[in-house]
Parts: structure tokens; sequence; C-alpha cells
């Protein structure tokens, strides 16, 4: 019993050790096989991922915005408004001293009323030489005066007539002097040039100005624009009327609807861009001008 269970150990182990061996080869063939890249089925290129939008940026404007400058020299004597005041069309904002302005025209005025008498004055006195002549010419054909009477009373007939002219000269004359003082005294004030609101003063009581000195900036607030430009690429795909889609970094996740204005009509030779001009419809109150916006096209590639 000993020596039968001897021999089926020896069979046991000889079989173990035959296992062992072949295995050796198996275990490395996996490794290699893992190592190695899978060339059976090649992968598809991979397709390039195309943009359904292109986006640029630029500022909100508004077209009427303007800065209000001295046209002529002057001490202020007047501010009748101040930052954030709503102004309307031809309101005065501010005067520079205008006492001698006031009485340049005073004086013009008077010299246009004294030109505007001459000429009536003169005007009646040649409907009265008219008279005379028509007179001496009835009594030189009744033989009642000689022909010196009757050419004296033509030539002062005709003399009246020039001066009328000459009163009529005088009068344009006067009034063209009375025109310039009050231009020269309208610039000594200040209007609003349109409806809006003073964004900056730039200017205080008794500070003497010269011609070109600012004085306000007046803008309005609506409606809102934005200008951008885009790659001439794009030609063809934006147009006017199209519509766009704007949003503010101050404001994330709010969008507004904008409509395309303007299209240039040319490309910028230096950058390869065109201009766009777009307003923007019914925009929230927190949209003002000067902020920088995103405006998104959508669908374009």
């Amino acid at each position: 019993m000993r020596l039968a269970s001897n021999v089926l150990l020896a069979a046991a182990f000889a079989a173990s050790m035959l296992g062992c061996g072949n295995s050796g080869p198996q275990a490395v063939t996996p490794v290699l096989a893992a190592s190695e890249p899978a060339s059976a089925s090649p992968r598809p290129a991979a397709t390039p991922v195309q943009d359904s939008a292109f986006v640029a940026s630029g500022p909100l404007l508004v077209e009427k915005q303007v800065d209000l400058a001295a046209q002529r020299a002057g001490v202020v004597t007047k501010i009748l408004v101040d930052v954030g005041r709503q102004v309307r069309q031809g309101q005065l904002l501010a005067a520079l001293d205008d006492r001698q302005l006031l009485a340049q025209r005073d004086a013009a005025q008077a010299a246009t009323r004294s030109a505007q008498a001459n000429l009536q004055d003169w005007q009646a006195e040649t409907r009265m030489a008219q008279a005379d002549f028509r007179r001496a010419d009835a009594m030189f054909k009744a033989q009642l005066n000689t022909q010196e009477e009757l050419d004296h009373a033509r030539y002062k007939w005709q003399g009246s007539e020039f001066e009328v002219e000459k009163g009529k000269q005088d009068l344009l004359h006067a009034q063209a002097a009375l025109q310039a003082a009050s231009l020269e005294l309208e610039k000594a004030y200040f209007r609003a040039p349109f409806d809006g609101i003073v964004a900056r003063r730039y200017v205080r009581l008794g500070q003497e100005l010269a011609p070109g000195d600012r004085v306000f900036w007046i803008t309005t607030v609506r409606p809102l624009q934005v200008k951008f430009t885009v790659p001439e690429r794009l030609i063809g795909r934006i147009r006017s009327g199209q519509m766009l889609e704007i949003t503010c970094g101050d404001e994330p996740g709010v969008k507004h609807a904008a409509k395309v204005l303007q299209v240039s009509p040319v490309v910028d030779p230096s950058s390869g861009t065109l201009e766009v001009l777009a307003q923007l419809v019914n925009p929230g109150r927190d949209l003002r001008p000067g902020m920088t916006v995103d405006v998104r096209f959508g669908g374009m590639k």
C-alpha cells in the first residue's frame, strides 16, 4: 500500500511539472499581445469640430453725443444745469458775460431802425419829386415854364430814386451788422443741441474760457447701438435687418436682441475686416453707452 501511494505521488508530481512547463510560453504571450497596437480594424480620422457661431465684441454707442465747446472767449457767469440733468433741445445750460455783446447788439438795432427811417424818408422824397416832375411836364406842354425848369424837376426825381437805392443798401448793411452782433451774442450762451442728459460738466463759475474749451458733454441714452468688425470671410453672411444676440459681462446669462443697421461696403485692407453697426431692440435699463458687449452670430461658421 505504501509503495502504491508513493507511485501515485510521483505520478502527480510529474504531471504538475509538465503543467508548469507548458504554462511558461502561454503566460508571456498575452503580455506581448497587450503591448502591441491593435491594427486589425484602424480607427477613422478625427473630424475637426466647426464653430456654430462667431462672436465679436464692441462698445455700446448712441448716435447723438457731443462735447459743447466755447465759440468765443469770455467769463462764465451762469451755470444752470449739472451732471445727470435731463435737458431739452434749445434749453439754456450756461452763459458767458454778455454785457458788451448786448450793447453792441442794441447799437446795431438802433442803426437798423435809423437806416429804415432814412429809406422811408427818401421814398417819400422821391414820390414828391415825381409829382413835381409831372406838374413841370404839364406846365411845359402848356408853355408855362422853360425846358430848364422841366429838366431840373426830372433830375431831382432821378436823384431821389438813386437816394432810395442807396438807402436800401444802407438798410441791408445795417441788418447784416445786426445779424452779426446777434450771432456773437448767441455765442455767449450754451444751449442743448438735442434732448438728452448732461454726462459731464467741465467748467465752473468765474472761469475764463478760450475758443474751443469744452463746457458740457451732452448725450442721449437711447437708442443703443453697437459697432464691431468681422472678418472678410463673413461677407455675404451678414446683412442689414439680420438679428443678432448681445451679451454683456456685467449681466451674465442675460441676452439682448439687436438688428443690423449697416454693413460697410468696403473691407479695411490693413486688418481684412468690415465694420458692422447694429441697434439693440428694447435693451434693459442696466445697459449704458460706453459698455463693451459681445455679439454672437448664430449659425455662422
